[in-house]
């Protein structure tokens, strides 16, 4: 009974495993590149550059979150992402979701539309969007 406690308690840490905003600053420019070295990541930064023991302690960071893993070549690693930018991104919706619109998408919905300052056009979108999966059911 302990083992499979513990099997559920990993698994739930997994699931809720979120970044820190500079991993998330890092995850981008490893999303955008697919694959890459440090000296690619490095580059990708503006300037002032982080030191790459910075993004050294970051990406171990997120090996260990399981969000990142890398090929060795020579003394080198090739990073590369474990997790979609578009999964990460549905897990926060979603969370957010659950957390402050009780469960239920159409109070977000309804936030999202009346909040933001959504253009006629981009609400004209968002309804073809809708329509569109509507009509695929």
């Amino acid at each position: 009974m302990k083992l499979l406690s513990t099997f559920v308690d990993v698994n739930l840490k997994k699931q809720t495993m979120k970044l820190s905003p500079t991993e998330e600053e890092l995850m981008n420019h490893l999303w955008r590149l697919k694959r890459a070295f440090m000296k690619d990541l490095l580059e990708a930064y503006p300037e002032p550059k982080p030191a790459s023991t910075t993004i050294s302690t970051l990406l171990k960071r997120m090996q260990e979150k399981e969000f990142v893993a890398y090929k060795t070549f020579g003394n080198s690693r090739e990073y590369y992402p474990l997790e979609t930018k578009e999964s990460y991104f549905a897990k926060h919706i979603n969370g957010l979701i659950k957390n402050f619109f009780n469960d239920s998408p159409a109070q977000f919905a309804s936030f999202f539309t009346k909040k933001t300052q959504l253009s006629d056009e981009e609400l004209i979108e968002i309804k073809a969007s809708i329509d569109n999966l509507l009509n695929k059911k």
